[in-house]
């Protein structure tokens, strides 16, 4: 980030391959633009999500919601998608158990 007191908006968030496995992230972190999603989703102001992550700011909470909205259709089916993994990988996760406790 620049510490010049001028920020450029566009470095703010990043797609680096081999990160995040490439998915859109705040710059020099581990945050994805989901995350600062999925939180706003849930009903968490900016200021808040800023305040609870603790090590971002304020505008780089607002760059990944900016990223979004100028994304919102890739983001959506991105989630989406993300969302089916989990859940097939949680009810393989359930029927091995169940097979493996036997009778």
């Amino acid at each position: 980030m620049n510490t010049s007191g001028t920020v450029e908006i566009g470095q703010l968030i990043t797609r680096t391959p081999g990160i995040k496995g490439g998915t859109p992230h705040i710059s020099g972190t581990g945050v994805t633009v989901r995350t600062i999603v999925r939180w706003y989703r849930a009903g968490f102001l900016p200021e808040e999500i800023a305040e609870r992550i603790g090590h971002i700011t304020l505008a780089q909470v607002h760059a990944a919601l900016a990223y979004y909205y100028a994304n919102r259709d890739m983001m959506d089916q991105d989630m989406t998608d993300e969302e089916a993994e989990s859940e097939g990988l949680e009810k393989e996760d359930q029927a091995a158990r169940v097979s493996s406790a036997g009778p």
